[in-house]
């Protein structure tokens, strides 16, 4: 199938009108809705927001290729739009947008659609080609570009074959290069990636062979012989892609996007000799640990929340389940000397506090766990889940358990290479017995080490939460949920939400943890403020950005904070500070009334489980018209 079957002349944009990124996506997704492409505008838009929030599709040099694979696409298309003010679409270099590419695959797309949109990814790399494309007027010229580039394309790649066939250079005289390319959906930046590595190299006098890791499977696959000869290893990716078999090779690690626009830079750090020599885990499944690159800090980081992200549907779920044994026992009533029961005084509150006190029961295991697991793989996990249950009936915690994840990664680690000298003949069984055996028996007396000073640690901290009062209560809820404004989800607003659901399990008997309703108090009012300024002050907020801010009041009810990202994205300078002071005083004020929560989520969903409903909310409201109008007035008005 040609590019030109599957952009139609009535699916294209010669003059987009919109000024953002917001704007050009919902101008585009009406335009596929509009020429009969989609069924639905919501779940198709919905794909390319989920896109967007991996990375953007703004590629640089002026070129943006949003897109997304769904159930509401009816037939495949590419919708060509072109602005002549250029868009501010967040690219990648920092520079406004002109041409547009926005993708509609359907589920289920079949091997002809995805090599179409491919060689779409890989015609784009000529400068060239995108300068006429920037000079065209009507759809019929876009199309006859496309033709022309295609035919062209065909006769460069029939030459270069007759080339390749006929070149007397001998491959011992040459570089040569493997790389790996792959982006999460595995239709654009993957095969642009791919093209502009193999571009590069062969001006560089370089070969190289480069597989795919897309939407149609793994091509061009890089056999055992292939990369025992390769002189480097350039993975240019951001999911993960099977890294073992690179083990003793320089390796360049690096996101799909440095592959399309640092091509160079990537070959020549692979052939340098310098780049770090990437040491597999022994195992033959993706992962992406012992990367060669990333910060010590940035491995803690995905390793935490590695954890944290399989520990809060325990929490959560377990969390809501005992609130709701609460309230049966003070709906249906219990004496006055029996209230140190209250959740399990009546049979039909103890089946809920039985059910969820259960899931509360794996949240510390699971936590260590896959903080384990993430640093050594599957043998990780059962050290992993044994240290972080040593945690929990030692008393060691939250913090206990998460130094025992730390700890059980890092001693299998340790026994990788210690068992590394082993014959063959035992690598089977290393996984199964040596790993867990050893890894067990050293991980469990370390923890019960570790449990002494934790569980006093602990002991201190409840204490305080459980004290928690006053000015003490108020500065604490005001740096917690300050902390949520702070970068929307990003690793300071992570800090923040853990640090609340882990005094969840501690406050139990209190009735909920006033921390939790701090945090999520502060993180419900970044949303609802976006909602608010763009009511007050219209001027400042495009027609595009006004209907975004009445999605946000549902978001920040939802206790979905990461609504406000595009407004904060678009003006950090004005939109975080208004953010952060709005959640602060919310905090505070939390803090200060002593209001309690026990479910570690759900916004105004789980308002029936504040412990004081009404003045939660009234405090929210007070946090989001701060935020709104502070925002509202240090924003500039669009005129200028």
């Amino acid at each position: 199938m040609k590019i030109k079957e599957l952009m139609l002349q009535d699916a294209m944009i010669m003059d987009l009108k919109a000024t953002d990124k917001q704007g050009a996506i919902d101008e585009m997704v009406q335009k596929m809705y509009d020429v009969g492409r989609i069924t639905d505008i919501k779940t198709y838009k919905d794909g390319i927001l989920a896109r967007e929030a991996q990375t953007s599709t703004g590629l640089g040099d002026g070129i943006a290729m949003p897109h997304a694979k769904n159930k509401a696409v009816k037939e495949a298309t590419v919708l060509f739009a072109k602005s002549s003010a250029g868009v501010d679409y967040q690219a990648l270099d920092g520079q406004p947008t002109y041409l547009f590419f926005m993708i509609a695959a359907p589920e289920g797309a079949n091997d002809t659609h995805l090599q179409a949109l491919a060689a779409l990814s890989r015609l784009l790399i000529n400068p060239d080609f995108v300068e006429k494309l920037k000079g065209a007027t009507t759809p019929e010229q876009v199309q006859q570009l496309f033709t022309d580039a295609e035919n062209q394309k065909a006769a460069e790649e029939q030459a270069e074959a007759a080339e390749k066939a006929a070149t007397t250079l001998s491959e011992a005289d040459r570089k040569y290069l493997v790389a790996v390319t792959a982006c999460p959906t595995g239709i654009a930046h993957t095969y642009m990636a791919e093209d502009a590595l193999k571009k590069q190299a062969k001006e560089m006098g370089i070969t190289i062979k480069v597989e795919t890791n897309g939407s149609e499977g793994i091509k061009n696959r890089l056999t055992p012989e292939d990369i025992a000869k390769a002189d480097g290893v350039i993975v240019a990716a951001d999911k993960k892609v099977e890294m073992n078999r690179f083990d003793g090779k320089h390796l360049v690690n690096r996101p799909v996007s440095d592959g399309i626009r640092k091509p160079e830079e990537l070959i020549n750090e692979a052939l340098s000799g310098n780049a770090p020599i990437f040491h597999g885990t022994g195992g033959t499944n993706p992962t992406d640990d012992s990367s060669a690159d990333g910060t010590v800090g940035q491995r803690i980081y995905k390793d935490l929340m590695n954890g944290v992200s399989h520990m809060l549907p325990f929490v959560i779920a377990g969390g809501i389940m005992i609130a709701i044994s609460f309230m049966i026992d003070n709906f249906m009533g219990v004496p006055q000397d029996s209230l140190s029961k209250l959740g399990s005084f009546h049979e039909q509150a103890k089946w809920f506090n039985d059910i969820g006190n259960a899931a509360f029961g794996f949240m510390l295991p699971v936590l260590a766990g896959f903080i384990a697991s993430s640093i050594s793989d599957r043998p990780g996990l059962v050290v992993g889940f044994a240290a972080g249950a040593l945690a929990n009936s030692g008393g060691a915690g939250f913090l206990g358990a998460l130094i025992g994840g730390f700890l059980g990664g890092y001693v299998i680690q340790f026994l990788r290479k210690l068992f590394s000298g082993l014959p063959k003949s035992l690598e089977g069984i290393k996984a199964i017995l040596f790993y867990p055996f050893f890894g067990l028996l050293i991980t469990g007396f370390l923890m019960l080490l570790v449990n002494i000073p934790m569980s006093a640690i602990n002991s201190a901290l409840n204490n305080f939460l459980n004290s928690l009062g006053g000015t003490n209560a108020a500065l604490l809820g005001a740096l917690l949920a300050g902390m949520m404004a702070a970068d929307l989800g990003g690793p300071i607003n992570k800090a923040a939400y853990v640090f609340g659901t882990a005094t969840i399990a501690t406050t139990v008997a209190e009735g909920g943890s006033i921390v939790m309703a701090a945090v999520m108090a502060g993180g419900m009012v970044p949303p609802l403020a976006i909602f608010i300024a763009s009511r007050l002050f219209k001027n400042k907020f495009t027609k595009e950005q006004q209907d975004a801010g009445l999605t946000n009041i549902i978001m920040g009810l939802s206790f979905v904070t990461e609504g406000a990202i595009p407004f904060a994205a678009s003006d950090p300078l004005r939109a975080i500070p208004s953010f952060i002071i709005g959640s602060a005083i919310t905090g505070g004020l939390v803090g200060g009334f002593g209001i309690r929560l026990m479910a570690p989520h759900g916004g105004i969903f789980v308002i029936p489980l504040v412990s004081q409903p009404i003045v939660y909310l009234l405090l929210i409201a007070i946090g989001a018209i701060i935020s709104g109008v502070v925002f509202g007035l240090l924003k500039k008005p669009l005129a200028e």
